[in-house]
């Protein structure tokens, strides 16, 4: 089976993505970042999510052309999402005094890997739809 044009181009930036995310999420993570990503404001999650963002802008090298406002756009909601997810889940394992022990820790993380992931869909979708003129439905 050969998939080309748009199908190849979404699964390749799916893949970045998904490869970027493991990356930044549990390689390039600094101690400070991840004890700082359930403190509201501080600067370990800002910096955190930040990383995201630079390395999510490539993917867009990738996809057809989209204009800088809307490249924009969609990074500063994924900024915000990633920053989010990451910030209540801290909150929820913390509240609960959950640990790699506990069962509910992992369906924490899990759920937050899952979102994290469900967000790349949607800046996929957002930014062809935007090349393409289409407003996604």
């Amino acid at each position: 089976v050969q998939i080309g044009g748009e199908a190849a181009m979404v699964l390749l930036a799916m893949a970045y993505l998904l490869v970027k995310h493991a990356a930044a999420d549990f390689i390039l993570q600094t101690e400070s970042q991840r004890r700082e990503k359930g403190i509201y404001g501080a600067t370990g999650g800002l910096t955190h999510s930040l990383t995201h963002i630079a390395l999510t802008f490539p993917v867009f090298a990738v996809l057809p052309a989209v204009g800088i406002g809307s490249m924009a756009a969609l990074l500063v909601a994924e900024f915000v999402l990633h920053y989010h997810i990451d910030w209540t889940k801290e909150q929820i394992v913390r509240r609960n005094d959950w640990t790699s022990r506990d069962t509910p820790f992992w369906w924490a993380l899990g759920i937050d890997q899952l979102l994290h992931g469900l967000t790349y869909v949607a800046l996929i979708w957002l930014a062809l739809g935007l090349a393409l003129g289409l407003a996604p439905r």
